[in-house]
């Protein structure tokens, strides 16, 4: 009896590490996401909520010259949450945006708005350069740039995908050598 304990009890530790559930390898990144939009969402996913923010705008889109897997969209949008207009603009490659770009432009507070905005959604920037802000996720980032003169800028915030991006060059024309 005493031998069939020390048996079962030897048992014990193995039953206990086979339960133990494994450890991730890396944690996943948190999606970025931006009025609705992340990068990497599906083209049907971005159209539905490109639609719902549509003023009188119909988004278009044109596909590559040389496959339909590859496209950019656009159309101008309004947010109901704070009344911001922008210039909505995607690239999709494979039923996925590679890029969301949302482009303004007008005096500085332009990019004054963007900068608390993204800061309030986002946290500090961790990267900053002249002209630019960035947040990344893993492969992904969101990215503000912005140029102009003295009381006019151009600002533009990018969603971007990199797993997606890298997708194009199955699609890009051979070179001539």
């Amino acid at each position: 009896m005493r031998s069939l304990f020390l048996a079962l009890a030897a048992l014990i530790p193995a039953t206990r590490a086979a339960q133990t559930p494994a450890r991730p390898t890396a944690p996943a990144p948190t999606p970025l996401v931006y009025r609705g939009f992340t990068p990497g969402m599906t083209y049907l996913d971005f159209v539905v909520r490109a639609q719902s923010l549509a003023r009188a705008d119909t988004l278009r889109c044109d596909t590559s010259p040389h496959t339909a897997q590859v496209m950019d969209c656009g159309l101008r949008i309004k947010d109901p949450a704070d009344g911001a207009t922008f210039f909505l603009s995607a690239n999709v490659i494979e039923g996925r945006t590679s890029v969301v770009s949302f482009k303004d432009s007008g005096g500085v507070a332009v990019v004054q708005n963007a900068q608390r905005d993204l800061e309030r959604r986002f946290g500090p920037a961790p990267k900053r350069e002249r002209g630019m802000w960035e947040w990344q996720a893993g492969r992904r980032f969101v990215r503000l740039t912005w140029r102009g003169k003295a009381d006019w800028r151009v600002a533009s915030i990018t969603l971007n995908d990199r797993d997606v991006m890298d997708r194009i060059t199955h699609y890009l024309p051979p070179r001539a050598h």
